[in-house]
């Protein structure tokens, strides 16, 4: 859990709990319609990856070649996948139009939580993670105008936020695992393996499925079977692979 987005560090009386209220809304009868979908860096997590891809009938590797771009070198030292915005058009999102979101029921997280951001602190007496959102207020933006009043999980719940926390979470595992190994280095091919895990679903399914990856490991028949069939459950199983073969943690049981 933390700031997938990139914004920056809060003040504490910033923070937003769940029950915490604001005013928003957006439309095409606000004036900034769309003006949020230009000029901005957008990252696609795998989920957002997973999504679009199956929303646009594509392949994992079609839609990275045609409409992202990869950035190797990040702060918490794994590649990241950012959407690759129309240049000619002032930086717009590939699937904004004068109506709208082209793809808006798999729209990306960053841009379903707007004007929301999610992020964690650690508790200074134990170090546990403490989640909490903020508000995003962009010069441009006339939402906060509208008078239609959320508390912080309406607008969450409404905004189909759930499977999207919840699996980028496992993201942000991994990111905290690398934060606190800071000895640990990682190969060329451990961070390829991390982008087809994360973001190639379909070499990540023949990895597991037309190797020899399912002898070496004890797993359950069930499991197996909703991972061969489910995109979402893979990608769930992917992360587990990655605490296991780049940290090294006890989530998955070799075979003797």
């Amino acid at each position: 859990m933390s700031n997938v987005q990139g914004w920056p560090p809060l003040d504490a009386n910033a923070r937003l709990s769940v029950e915490s209220e604001f005013c928003f809304g957006c439309g095409p009868h606000v004036p900034c319609f769309t003006e949020c979908c230009g000029k901005l860096e957008l990252l696609l997590t795998p989920y957002d990856v997973l999504r679009l891809k199956n929303r646009l009938q594509l392949t994992s590797e079609e839609f990275l070649d045609r409409y992202t771009v990869m950035r190797w070198r990040t702060a918490h030292g794994f590649p990241e996948v950012l959407m690759e915005m129309d240049c000619a058009s002032g930086k717009r999102c590939p699937f904004v139009t004068p109506t709208g979101c082209s793809v808006y029921e798999d729209r990306p997280g960053a841009c379903r939580i707007y004007p929301l951001g999610r992020a964690s602190t650690s508790h200074v007496m134990d170090g546990s993670h403490r989640e909490f959102y903020f508000t995003v207020r962009e010069d441009h933006c006339r939402g906060f105008e509208e008078k239609k009043s959320w508390k912080v999980s309406e607008w969450l719940s409404d905004q189909g936020m759930e499977d999207y926390n919840r699996i980028n979470d496992l993201l942000m595992e991994l990111y905290v695992m690398r934060n606190r190994g800071k000895s640990v280095e990682f190969s060329p091919q451990h961070l390829q393996m991390f982008v087809m895990s994360c973001y190639n679903l379909e070499k990540f399914r023949q990895f597991v499925f037309k190797s020899r990856f399912l002898d070496k490991f004890e797993l359950d028949p069930e499991m197996v079977a909703e991972i061969e069939a489910d995109d979402t459950k893979l990608l769930e199983f992917a992360f587990l692979w990655l605490k296991f073969a780049l940290f090294r943690e006890p989530v998955l049981k070799p075979k003797s």
